[in-house]
């Protein structure tokens, strides 16, 4: 493993509010900055009222001025969302403003309900566009031809880096053909984890992006001074995702002591799938997990994940995590 990065989901816990999320967001990326992190990562979402991220670019833009030398990014931007002109614009204006810092991943999913994403893209087309929009992005932040009739003002010329983003075998097909580097959102659907990193890695084609394959494996992480505090403190991100799965989603919800009394034990067994790329406990527990994961799937990079109710304990979480990844890095 080269290096290790966040993923901020920029969760509103119960109780707060969505400036009280985007403010504990600027504090997580500077408290990551000065641990080690390589990069910060926001993600697309919208109409979900437990999530501050979905004007991405715009958070982005807000961490980037707020830190100093790490580097920050979508993971992603939901394509289907927006047209490649527009993030090509906005990604190469952040580009611009903060230079060799940006980075932009690309999700090929609409990151919402069926409702709200008629919403977003108001004339929806039924055929995938993906493979042929990210060509288009790609054109954009490029050097682009002498007489281009479409120019993207910042954008051209910024090279920024452009990752796919996937939890199916299809974007790590994508990526590899595409000579793109790769990262699995193993961090809730690890199922095809092993079997995508595969694909990736064995049919890889060179290009003028990438010359090696490279790839993120996302992990969930919650790491307290003892195994039962971290246990206490996960239940919150297991609440999110029991209601969540269950068609009752709200904010982050409050931890409790015995999950099992909150949870049918179905949905619980589904959370513990959706989790199972995860590492939770005491510092020496969190550095087995992630020792474990690092040395299963071998990752170019380990991106750490984790939303716990309390501010003060998800900062302590991450730099427990760090201490943990320092010695993994070769």
């Amino acid at each position: 493993m080269q290096r290790y990065s966040l993923l901020d989901l920029s969760p509103i816990p119960e109780g707060e509010t969505a400036r009280d999320a985007l403010a504990n967001t600027l504090e997580l990326a500077q408290h990551a900055e000065a641990q080690g992190y390589h990069r910060y990562w926001l993600a697309e979402h919208h109409n979900m009222i437990g999530i501050a991220s979905a004007a991405t670019s715009v958070v982005i833009g807000h961490v980037a001025a707020g830190t100093k030398t790490i580097r920050v990014g979508a993971g992603g931007v939901m394509l289907p969302n927006h047209a490649p002109l527009m993030v090509a614009e906005q990604f190469g204006t952040l580009a611009t403003l903060f230079p060799d810092r940006i980075d932009l991943g690309l999700g090929r999913a609409p990151g919402t309900d069926g409702i709200t994403a008629q919403a977003l893209r108001r004339h929806m087309q039924s055929n995938d566009q993906f493979p042929q929009d990210v060509a288009e992005l790609l054109g954009y932040l490029g050097d682009a031809p002498e007489g281009a009739a479409v120019r993207a003002v910042p954008g051209e010329g910024t090279h920024v880096p452009v990752w796919i983003l996937g939890s199916s075998l299809f974007g790590a097909q994508f990526a590899a053909y595409m000579g793109l580097p790769y990262a699995f959102a193993s961090h809730f659907a690890p199922q095809m984890l092993e079997e995508a990193l595969h694909i990736y890695r064995t049919t890889f084609q060179p290009s003028q992006w990438l010359k090696e394959p490279y790839a993120i494996v996302a992990a969930s992480v919650v790491g307290a001074d003892t195994d039962e505090e971290a246990a206490y403190l996960r239940s919150s991100q297991m609440l999110a995702f029991a209601r969540l799965r269950t068609g009752n989603p709200g904010k982050l919800p409050r931890p409790v002591r015995d999950i099992e009394a909150e949870i049918a034990p179905n949905v619980l067994a589904q959370v513990g799938q959706a989790l199972a790329v995860s590492a939770s406990g005491s510092p020496e527990t969190v550095k087995r997990g992630l020792a474990d994961i690092v040395t299963r799937y071998q990752p170019d990079e380990l991106m750490v994940t984790g939303m716990i109710h309390n501010h003060a304990a998800r900062l302590r979480s991450f730099e427990i995590a760090a201490g943990a990844l320092r010695d993994l890095v070769d």
